[in-house]
């Protein structure tokens, strides 16, 4: 037995991550050999200009545009490259989706003694009826997706994400009408945390304290990791915070190491920010971040597109496929 598995072939699993930006969508394509301790191998990475008023924030107006940039897109592929089975994924900006964690005790308090799937299923209802309540919509017109949280930050408590079947269909139906099945939808934050996770344990040691920080259109999002665990995570802009040096300052705590930034970074620009004032307030090296694996400068693929922290979000959705 031993011997026959030996000379089996170990297949390479593909992943594509797509970003609809306002004015762009950004697409990453990713490949793993084998099991999840293989290394990631960045296989293609593309633009296409998306049509001036396609989207009016999370909402996409015109989606005869997005779906014909979107085959633009995919016809930029490679021949060899595109005769691959993908797993896609499709992000979700934040403002249409609503996070939340609740302890577990406060959604079922009845049902805490069961295991795995009974618990699962008794949780249920109880976890659509709290997405209703917090995001203030009939649970028939949400899109739900929870799961036990068993981060230290959160532990003993559900994380809840809602978003509009309006805004899920919507994405769904402009990937089909250029070819596309979607496996995965994910919020941008998330997929950019991801994508900077990934990139950090490559340039980190995994004791070293690092904060993520993604620009996004509708604002800044920022995570403090101590020892591959999140300890706390910041949003700006935010009743709590002042100013974005609060919110920086914060986040960092007693410290830490390095900063991983990616995402639009010149809309920091908006607020009287660079990138070398983010390093300053945080007291430590800030690293942008690039699709172009450390060490790695010969890819065959666009060069300004490999060091752009815009595609962290793309490339942390193909990584999602990857895992799955």
């Amino acid at each position: 037995m031993a011997l026959r598995n030996a000379w089996m072939p170990v297949v390479r699993r593909f992943a594509a991550g797509i970003d609809i930006g306002q004015q762009e969508i950004r697409l990453v394509v990713l490949s793993q050999r084998g099991g999840s301790g293989s290394p990631v191998r960045l296989e293609f990475i593309a633009v296409e200009p998306l049509f001036a008023g396609a989207l009016a924030g999370a909402e996409i107006v015109n989606r005869a545009a997005v779906g014909t940039a979107l085959r633009a897109l995919f016809a930029q592929l490679p021949r060899d490259l595109s005769t691959h089975l993908f797993r896609c994924a499709m992000a979700m900006p934040a403002s249409a989706t609503m996070t939340t964690s609740v302890p577990m005790a406060n959604l079922a308090a009845s049902h805490r003694s069961f295991v795995g799937d009974h618990a699962l299923a008794a949780l249920e209802p109880a976890v659509m009826a709290e997405a209703e309540r917090v995001a203030g919509i009939e649970r028939h017109a949400l899109a739900v997706d929870w799961f036990i949280d068993d981060s230290p930050q959160r532990s003993g408590c559900v994380t809840i994400a809602a978003t509009t079947r309006t805004h899920l269909e919507a994405r769904m139906e402009c990937a089909a009408a250029a070819g596309i099945t979607l496996t995965a939808i994910d919020g941008e934050p998330h997929a950019a945390l991801r994508a900077m996770r990934h990139v950090a344990s490559f340039e980190l040691d995994e004791s070293d304290a690092y904060v993520a920080i993604w620009v996004g259109d509708e604002g800044v999002h920022g995570w403090r990791v101590d020892d591959e665990s999140i300890v706390a995570e910041m949003r700006y802009p935010a009743p709590e915070h002042a100013d974005l040096v609060e919110a920086l300052r914060d986040l960092a705590g007693e410290g830490v190491r390095c900063a991983v930034l990616s995402g639009q970074v010149a809309l920091l620009q908006g607020v009287g920010f660079t990138a070398a004032d983010l390093g300053d307030v945080l007291g430590c090296m800030v690293l942008p971040f690039e699709c172009v694996p450390p060490g790695d400068d010969t890819l065959p693929l666009r060069d300004d597109l490999l060091h752009e922290p815009a595609f962290a979000v793309a490339f942390g959705l193909a990584l999602r496929g990857l895992m799955e």
